[in-house]
Parts: structure tokens; C-alpha cells; sequence
């Protein structure tokens, strides 16, 4: 990661850097949540995303459905039924430090537009360090309980849940609503986790690393009868779908909750303002060791609903919350070893094998090292003691060296050239199209390095993708070593082939009735949605939320192999992308380089190049004649700029895919050097020739008013702010863009609009007052 401040960062060089953070989050998301095995803090993963942040703030334009603004949650695990939740259940943007939370304040007084002796009130909690759950009520009695999972589907854990003391089966009191979503979290109390720790132990049973390690795994037990003897808790604090509204502030919510029979934490405060959130801050930090149970942090929530309402969403994060960190804890031990991990895309990542050592009441063997980048600065050798960081239940990462003058050191770490696999290939660090080098090194084997092979099978068979009940990361990799299982098609292949189902049979471990399991896990899976196919073809920069947008966006299996293969013969060439990802080069400037067309002798030889510029490209605005003057040197150089522009750009069918919002042209490009590839085009064939179905995606909904239609906002808006204008017409299925043009349906107009109410009435926009949208959209 760049050390660069982001406000000095050139858009292509942000693109540049956005597009690592998004990989390495991803990367890091998939660690946690796919595998259990999360390789650095929570601490690494926030500064990573903080600054993932930041570049999207400063440039909104390289925001994709991929970016890390737009990502939440974990995925439903196999052996549970999909809960889904009435109204989502989102994450929470975080702040560390004290002008962050006075940041956060400020933004709501100015989004509401509050005057300055106007209070705003709010409700602080603990932040719970357990497993969120969603509890439906109907009638006052519980029906579901699940899960967070992603975001929008979950766990379906109700058994597990009626094992809870503190969860009831039906409400206590009265005036509770017909239906009801209960939303809390399940915790273990730190007592009765370490009683459980040590008669596990005693017993030769398995441990938990953390309490909400236990509280996770004892909350996703297959038999409830095993959860009901766990000491678990539940804290409620917030509430879903509900079919009719159940207060008027936070804080009343909660003395509800309370009354309907739930837990609600006694340590919540109602406070003002920012001194008041630090206050309690303070409070809870200093008796964090006291409680007898884990935080990790403050929440702090709007209190008036209404204005949690105004205040809405940005992206898949409330706007009227945020979560307050408490600080990383720290240790030192030696460092011993340092092990290469190989990923699904040939990444080389190190992680530090450690002398164990115990911080904040975890035991600690391994960290993350990050990459070769990450150890040349640290210059951490074998034998060294070093400091450790970590916060919350993730493995930790490394901040420096104790010692690093003591004479007796050892050598430098020399980083592989190779990679492990059999084939001994050529690790190379590769470069973007702006000319930016990766501090990633990846093996070229691609699918040839077995490494890459079985870390793609474990992709296309998790729970995101193709999600096969029977068929874990142990039963891939033995299928693998046998060479049953090399591409997705053979896992079909697998379930039909009566030999091999036979020799399985016949061994132990397996039997009738779990190779009866696998082939129904695996046969269930020949029916698939479009965007889980997408998404488990695995490919690079195609994340779960691309893959849901281009299935919305094409609908259907032939429509989207139709466009990549279409755009595999249209990928733009290396000089055309870094003209494109130059600064101040925006797809109007390529427009007007590729239509000029130039002359080869220069008609102004005694001017300047600036000057030339503006006479060959009328209109064009100051910092693209500029970077076009740095890129092109002399009037030949720009010719041959405006040749690149014209000849070299992307196919139309590659820019329709590149076109589709939330999509963008990395992604796009990606699909189409996929589908380029012959290797690729085979292993998909494949894969669909064995597959009975794939579901068209689910169409946009179109029951409201303006559903497809396309708003422009404009003037000094007096019933709401443009930013709430924005949120709730996108809510209701419309688009909202900036400017007006023939293809908008409506523009609304508050007082002193401008220019875009001449383009509405010269291109026959409907105009709409505040009152008149108001009415349109139902209030």
C-alpha cells in the first residue's frame, strides 16, 4: 500500500491503488469468512479499508458494485436453509480517533441541516463481540431466527435460538406489532467461557480460541440439543421489518425491547453530542475488563427516528451510526518462521510462524507478513522478537522488530523466485496499465500450477458460488490428488461416474450413505442462478456484487456469454489504457482525440504545444490539454495519441459490459481476457454441459412510479436535501443523474434552478416542483 496521502493522489493512480486495496480485501474477506482463516487484524483490515475509503470519496467516478464501499457480511453456510431478512442487516462504518466521531456529528448536523443550538441526541452501546441474529416475531410468537449471513440472506438457527434463556418464544406484555423482526447479538460471558475451556480441555475435546469463536460455533451447531448446553446470551438492540412502527426514538425502542422481554445492555446511554459520546467512551473503555463479556468498541446511533430516516444509507452503511474502536492490543515473541500461502490467483502471501504467545487472552502462532514489499521494510528475520497487533479475533499482524541492532541477527529473508508448486514457475510482480508495479507476486502457471488448480475447485464449490452441500475443502483436495476432479465439469462428471462412486463406498470414512449425500449435494447444484455461475467461474476482479449486477444486467446465460465473448475480441490495447487512465483524460477527451483526426505535419510549427492542443481540440478544459501535452512530447507524439484513441480503444460489445453501472472497465476487461483465453472457453463449455440449468436473473422491480425512470435534481431544494433526494428516488427503482438530457424522464426543481431547467424544456423534460415529486413517489 502506497504511503502517498490520498489527496495527492493522480486518478490513475488511485485507480491504480484502489484496485490493490479491493484485491486485498477481498482477499482478506475471503480468509474470514469462506475459510476460517483470517491471516491479518482487524486493525491491518480497517487501515485498508479507511483508505480504500478515502479514494473512493475523492473519486466517486472509480466506485464500482465491487468496491469495498459497497461490500458487507459473511455467507450462509451449506448445512442451514437460507433465512431471508425482511429489511437488510448492514455493517457499520467505523471511527478510531475523537475528530472522527466529531466528523461524524458534524456530518449529521449538516445533512439535516440542524440549526447550530439545536441538540442532537443519541443512544451509546457496547459494542457486543459476538454473533448478530435476527428474530421474527409473528403474532407475538417466534417463527425464525437466523443469522447476519450476507447482509440480505442468513442462517436459518431458530432451533438454536429457542435454546436461549434470554431469547423468548413468545412476547411478554402488549401492543408488540403483528410482525416483528428482533435484532440483537449472542454473546458468551467470559466466566463461562473459560469454565467451558477448561473441562473441554480436561476432557480432550475441542476449545474455542475467543468467546465469540464459542459463541459462533455454538450457535451454528447441526444438533440444538449440543447448543442448548452452552452458556450463551443474548442482548437485543435493534429491530427489522415490522409491520407497523414501534416508537419514535432509539431510546424509547429500547426500554420496549426490554419490556416484551429481552435483555437490552444496561451499560446504553442516552447522550448528546460528540462530548457525550466520548464521554461514555471513556467510560467503557476503562471498565471494558470489568463487564464480563467482550467489546471491542462504542455504538453510537442517532436517537430521533425520524431523522435516522432523513438521514438514510450510504451504500450498504447507515449514515445515522458508526462504530467507535476501541485500540489494538499488543505483544512481542520471537519470530521463527515464515511460510508462503498460494492463492486462487497465484499469489505468493507470507505469514509468519510464531512462538506462541498470548494477547488480550488469545493465543497467538501466526501473523501476516502481507508481502516481500511488507518484509523488506519491517526487516524482520528469523529469530527476531517482534511486536504484535491485534484487535478483535483475527490472526495479527507484525509492527516491527524489538531489537533490530543486535548483533547476532539473522540473514535477510530472500522472498521465492519460484513458485512451491511442482513446476518451479516464475513469480512476477506485474504492472498496471498506468505503469503502477503490484507489491503482489504471482505464479504465470495459472491453472496449470496445481496450487492455482485446487484453490479455483474451492472457489467454484463455496458457499458464494456454487455452494455444494458434501463437498468440502478436505473431500476436494483428496478428489484432486486422485486427478477425479481438475476443472468444475468434473465434479458433475464425479456424481455419474458409477466406478468411482463405487471405490468411494467401499472405503472408510465414506459409506453408502455419505457418497448417497455427495452426489445429491453436487446433482442440487445442476440447477444454478446466473450470478452464483458468474461469480464461481472465479473470475479476476468479478467479485459476488459484480456478478449479481451483470446478471441483472444481461438476464440471461446467452445474453452475457454473448457480450464476453463478443468483447474478447475487443480488448484495448496496453497504450490505449494508459491514455484512458491518465489524468484529466475523461471518455469525452478520448471522444474528441479519436475524432479529430490531425493532421501528420504540424500546421502551427512555431507555437506552443499547449497551444496546438487547444487549436487541434477545441473545448477541451486546461488539465486535459496539459496531460495530453506530458503524454504526447511533440506534435507527432499527439497524432499518434489520437491514432491510439481511434484504433485501439475498446469494442463497442466490451464498452456495453464496461457501460453497466456498478460494473466498470477493469472489470470488464477482466470477463473479456477471460473469455480470450481458449483454455477458459473449454472449462466453461464444460462446466454448462453438465448443468440442466441456469436461472435467468431476477428482473428489476417496476411496481413504483418511477421505476426506470431517470431524475435529475436541481436548485436550492427546500422540503429535502439533495443527498435524501437522492436516496429515496433510488430506492424506488429510479436513476438519478446529474445532468439532463433527452433520455431523463423528470427533473425536479427547487428555487434557482438554472441551466438544466433550459436543457429540460429545450429537450421536453417534464419539471416537477418538490410538491409535485412528493406526490408522485407517495410522500
Amino acid at each position: 500500500m502506497s504511503d502517498k496521502p490520498v489527496d495527492q493522489l493522480s486518478e490513475s493512480e488511485a485507480r491504480a491503488e484502489l484496485d490493490r486495496l479491493t484485491a486485498a480485501l477481498r482477499h482478506h474477506d475471503a480468509l474470514y469468512y469462506r475459510h476460517d482463516a483470517p491471516e491479518i487484524s482487524d486493525a491491518a483490515y480497517d487501515a485498508l479499508k479507511r483508505r480504500a475509503l478515502e479514494i473512493e470519496d475523492r473519486f466517486p467516478d472509480l466506485t464500482t458494485a465491487e468496491s469495498p464501499s459497497q461490500a458487507v457480511g459473511a455467507a450462509v453456510a451449506a448445512q442451514f436453509a437460507p433465512v431471508r431478512h425482511g429489511v437488510p442487516m448492514l455493517s457499520l462504518d467505523n471511527a478510531f480517533a475523537p475528530e472522527e466521531v466529531t466528523d461524524f456529528v458534524a456530518r449529521i448536523r449538516r445533512f439535516l441541516k440542524l440549526a447550530g443550538d439545536e441538540p442532537v441526541a443519541f443512544v451509546a452501546e457496547p459494542k457486543i463481540d459476538g454473533l448478530s441474529a435476527s428474530l421474527r416475531y409473528e403474532n407475538g410468537v417466534l417463527v425464525t431466527g437466523a443469522t447476519r449471513g450476507d447482509g440480505r440472506t442468513g442462517e436459518d438457527v431458530t432451533a438454536n435460538l429457542r435454546t436461549l434463556d434470554d431469547i423468548p418464544d413468545r412476547l411478554a406484555g402488549s401492543g408488540w406489532p403483528s410482525v416483528v423482526e428482533v435484532r440483537g447479538e449472542v454473546y458468551a460471558p467470559n466466566d463461562a467461557f473459560d469454565a467451558f475451556n477448561a473441562a473441554a480441555e480436561a476432557a480432550g475435546a475441542r476449545t474455542y480460541a475467543n468467546p465469540r469463536n464459542f459463541a459462533a460455533g455454538s450457535l451454528r451447531q447441526k444438533d440444538p440439543a449440543i447448543t442448548a448446553t452452552r452458556p450463551l446470551r443474548f442482548f437485543a438492540y435493534a429491530w427489522g421489518e415490522t409491520s407497523q412502527p414501534i416508537a419514535g426514538t432509539q431510546w424509547e425502542a429500547l426500554q420496549i425491547l426490554r419490556a416484551w422481554g429481552f435483555p437490552v445492555n444496561d451499560r446504553s446511554e442516552r447522550v448528546e453530542e460528540a462530548a457525550g459520546l466520548m464521554a461514555i467512551y471513556d467510560r467503557l473503555q476503562t471498565d471494558r475488563a470489568r463487564l464480563g463479556y467482550d467489546i471491542d468498541g462504542v455504538v453510537y446511533k442517532v436517537d430521533r427516528l425520524d431523522w435516522q430516516s432523513r438521514l438514510g444509507f450510504v451504500a450498504r452503511t447507515p449514515r445515522w451510526a458508526v462504530a467507535h474502536k476501541f485500540p489494538a492490543q499488543q505483544a512481542q515473541t520471537v519470530l521463527e518462521g515464515i511460510d508462503i500461502q498460494v492463492g486462487r490467483t497465484g499469489s505468493h502471501t507470507p505469514v509468519a510462524r510464531l512462538r506462541p504467545v498470548t494477547v488480550g487472552g488469545v493465543v497467538v502462532r501466526n501473523a501476516t507478513l502481507h508481502n516481500a514489499d511488507e518484509i523488506a521494510r519491517l526487516d524482520v528475520r528469523l529469530g527476531d522478537t517482534v511486536t504484535l497487533q491485534r484487535a478483535g479475533d483475527v490472526i495479527p499482524q507484525i509492527l516491527g522488530v524489538v531489537d533490530p541492532d543486535r548483533p547476532d541477527r539473522g540473514e535477510p529473508y530472500d522472498f521465492p523466485h519460484i513458485c512451491a508448486c511442482p513446476l518451479k514457475t516464475p513469480l512476477v510482480k506485474e504492472t498496471t496499465a498506468a505503469g503502477v508495479e503490484s507489491v503482489v507476486r504471482r505464479c504465470t502457471g495459472e491453472l496449470a500450477c496445481p496450487f492455482q488448480r485446487i484453490e479455483h475447485l474451492k472457489h467454484f464449490a463455496s458457499r458464494r458460488a456454487f455452494d455444494i452441500e458434501g463437498l468440502g475443502e478436505k473431500q476436494l483436495i483428496a478428489f484432486h490428488e486422485r486427478g477425479w476432479i481438475r476443472e468444475p465439469a468434473d465434479i458433475f462428471r464425479l456424481a455419474r461416474d458409477e466406478a468411482r462412486l463405487a471405490e468411494l463406498r467401499a472405503e472408510e470414512g465414506y459409506g453408502e450413505t455419505s457418497v448417497r449425500n455427495l452426489v445429491a449435494g453436487i446433482d442440487a447444484r445442476r440447477t444454478i442462478a446466473l450470478d452464483r455461475f458468474i461469480y464461481g467461474l472465479g473470475v479476476r476482479d468479478i467479485g459476488e456484487q459484480t456478478s449479481l449486477v451483470l446478471a441483472r444486467a444481461f438476464e440471461t446465460w446467452p445474453a452475457f456469454e454473448a457480450a464476453c465473448v463478443a468483447a474478447a475480441s475487443g480488448v484495448p490495447s496496453e497504450a490505449w489504457t494508459r491514455l484512458a487512465e491518465a489524468h484529466a483524460i475523461s471518455p469525452r477527451v478520448l471522444h474528441a482525440l479519436a475524432a479529430a483526426r490531425p493532421p501528420t505535419t504540424d500546421p502551427w510549427p512555431e507555437a506552443p504545444l499547449d497551444q496546438k492542443i487547444a487549436l487541434a481540440f477545441p473545448g477541451l478544459a486546461a488539465p486535459a490539454r496539459r496531460s495530453l501535452a506530458g503524454l504526447a512530447a511533440d506534435w507527432g507524439g499527439l497524432v499518434e495519441l489520437a491514432r491510439i484513441a481511434r484504433e485501439e480503444g475498446p469494442s463497442d460489445a466490451l464498452g456495453q459490459i464496461a457501460g453497466v453501472a456498478g460494473v466498470g472497465p477493469v472489470a470488464a476487461r477482466a470477463l473479456a481476457l477471460f473469455f480470450r483465453e481458449p483454455h477458459n472457453r473449454a472449462m466453461v463449455d464444460a462446466l454448462v454441459a453438465e448443468l440442466d440449468r441456469i436461472e435467468d436473473a431476477e428482473r428489476p422491480k417496476t411496481d413504483t412510479a418511477v421505476a426506470g425512470k431517470t431524475v435529475v435534481f436541481t436548485g436550492a431544494l427546500e422540503r429535502f436535501t439533495r443527498d435524501e433526494a437522492k436516496a429515496r428516488a433510488e430506492s424506488l427503482g429510479a436513476k438519478v443523474s446529474g445532468s439532463v438530457s433527452k433520455k431523463t424522464d423528470y427533473l425536479v426543481a427547487g428555487p434557482g434552478a438554472g441551466s438544466k431547467l433550459a436543457d429540460a424544456q429545450k429537450h421536453g423534460v417534464k419539471v416537477l416542483t418538490e410538491d409535485e415529486w412528493l406526490a408522485l413517489i407517495g410522500g
